[in-house]
């Protein structure tokens, strides 16, 4: 492919767009056998109930899986994807602390509690201080506050009940803050002894002037932490979106910070100022208001597809606000797509090939040297192998990170997700037509699964989440995926562009830098024993396992 055609990849027979049209349908059918056209119905979204349904009845998630990617899919098209049991299981993701503590407490004009005991709530303790590295002058909002209370819930209160604490919490919320908006998270305790969360609102509601807005994100619900965003944007949709009092055509819903660094969102706003266009970033640093003007928008685009899902096809069906959930901009052609995309909503659509031609010129060279060095690597090396890296990725990041290290010229012996579902079919589909096959390592957290893949798989550079446990004794390099949200630091960026670019120089310099991993591995003692290492099947663990996952991967 010529430098040309790689940075503007045409996906011909749907008019440029990622989306999966008839002529790929057939294409994909003829190489993988797979037929896109009995993929699972997407359910609608009912806000009528108390909450989202689980990821696992909405979309047959899963995170337990080792194999093909093409094996998954099909899988996931036929509706056998399953959630099987570990004999042996290092940690997990909670649906209430993984997310929800991160994001909510962070919402300005707001008040968050826990209700919950006090325990649940200690992972607040450390957000605040992840922003405060970003110096005012880059837009962190002055004199920033979390504000977050929790009811402590103790033994009395499994046994008789604790709707009086609740509501007592919510009125000290109001009168110690004055809020324009209290998020109640429930937790496994209240979920576990069926505490009635929205008659204690509906009682206390008229007493307060905030909306009260109840969030059901008990850890025991699901194994999915998606699950977690679902009824986030469910309590959302159905407490704070208000009618549109107008449509804002410069308006553009962008949600999804989580993993993405201060400079990815300056980034973004500055490619779509340039457009003429204003972003809503939700939830992190939102104020109510922005919440509650969602429905104005012209648009709702992504940073991260399952994060953004339910939000994005709620606000459609309920007030009739278009999205996309596919491409992200991660790599220069799905930023391409991606700006594209918004462009078609907004009426952009001159500008925005001004835009990327701009774009291209200032940040492609640099982004064609990093590809070069990495193919010369590549030609020096014995027959020519190019760069191995083994990606760390949930399932957004799966299918936007994928075709950005292609880009690069790096090589995907296999990828891991933290998850995967039927929402993405579509996307994993264009990925396996785009890239190739691949293995696909699917769990939450599992470092040993995960150091298992790696040594047998042997890449030259694995990524992994700040989340997973780090790094662990190898003679080649492991390294982060992302930086934390508060990094201002524009080396820690990687949308767009200029992140495409940033990112590239990262993973460029951690190959090349070896001295942390050789300490390490002379310094520290392995982390399992060797016979865990010496296993073909890192799901060795998995009750019930197929035989043929482990032979898929081979």
């Amino acid at each position: 492919m010529t430098q040309e055609n790689h940075f503007n990849h045409n996906m011909q027979c749907n008019q440029g767009t990622y989306k999966i049209g008839p002529c790929k349908r057939r294409k994909i059918k003829e190489i993988l056998g797979i037929d896109l056209e009995h993929k699972p119905p997407v359910p609608d979204i009912t806000l009528d109930k108390i909450t989202s349904p689980n990821r696992e009845q909405k979309a047959h998630g899963t995170n337990i899986y080792y194999g093909k990617a093409s094996k998954l899919l099909d899988d996931a098209i036929n509706e056998n994807i399953q959630i099987k049991e570990r004999k042996f299981q290092q940690s997990g993701g909670c649906v209430l602390n993984f997310y929800l503590a991160v994001r909510v407490s962070t919402i300005r004009d707001a008040v968050v509690i826990f209700n919950a005991p006090v325990g649940c709530s200690s992972s607040a303790l450390g957000y605040r201080e992840l922003f405060r590295g970003v110096p005012e002058e880059l837009g962190r909002p002055a004199h920033y506050k979390l504000n977050w209370m929790t009811t402590n819930l103790q033994q009395d209160d499994v046994v008789y009940g604790a709707g009086e604490k609740l509501r007592k919490t919510i009125l000290e919320a109001q009168e110690r803050y004055n809020p324009k908006a209290i998020f109640v998270l429930t937790s496994c305790t209240t979920g576990i002894i069926g505490e009635d969360i929205e008659g204690t609102v509906e009682e206390v509601q008229p007493e307060v002037d905030a909306t009260i807005v109840p969030v059901h994100c008990e850890g025991v619900r699901s194994r999915l932490v998606q699950t977690g965003y679902d009824a986030f944007w469910h309590a959302v949709l159905k407490y704070l979106v208000k009618e549109p009092e107008k449509k804002q055509k410069d308006l553009v819903n962008v949600a999804s910070m989580l993993s993405y660094t201060w400079q990815d969102r300056l980034e973004i706003k500055r490619l779509l100022g340039k457009l003429g266009l204003r972003v809503n970033f939700i939830p992190e640093f939102a104020t109510v208001e922005q919440f509650e003007k969602l429905s104005e928008a012209a648009v709702t685009a992504p940073i991260c597809p399952t994060f953004t899902d339910y939000l994005s096809r709620g606000l459609e069906q309920k007030f009739g606000v278009p999205y996309f959930l596919y491409p992200t901009p991660t790599g220069f052609a799905n930023t391409d797509e991606w700006l594209r995309n918004i462009a078609k909503y907004t009426g952009k659509e001159e500008e925005v090939e001004e835009l990327i031609k701009e774009e291209h010129a200032k940040w492609e060279p640099k982004l064609v040297n990093i590809r070069n060095e990495f193919l010369r690597i590549a030609r020096e090396r014995k027959e020519g192998e190019k760069v191995r890296v083994l990606g760390a990725l949930g399932q957004g990041r799966l299918v936007s990170q994928m075709p950005y290290f292609d880009e690069l010229g790096l090589q995907v012996p296999a990828a891991m997700s933290q998850d995967f579902d039927e929402l993405l079919i579509d996307e994993l589909a264009d990925i396996i037509e785009r890239t190739g096959d691949f293995n696909i390592m699917v769990n939450t957290f599992q470092a040993a699964e995960q150091a298992n893949v790696t040594s047998n798989l042997k890449p030259d550079l694995t990524l992994t989440c700040p989340f997973q446990g780090g790094s662990w004794k190898r003679d080649t390099q492991v390294t982060r995926i992302h930086s934390l949200r508060g990094d201002p630091d524009p080396a820690s960026a990687q949308s767009a562009y200029s992140g495409a670019v940033a990112f590239g120089e990262f993973l460029l310099k951690a190959f090349k830098n070896k001295s942390y991993q050789k300490t390490l591995a002379k310094k520290s003692k392995p982390a399992y024993k060797d016979w865990w290492y010496e296993q073909d099947d890192p799901l060795y663990f998995v009750e019930d396992i197929d035989s043929q996952i482990g032979q898929n991967s081979k």
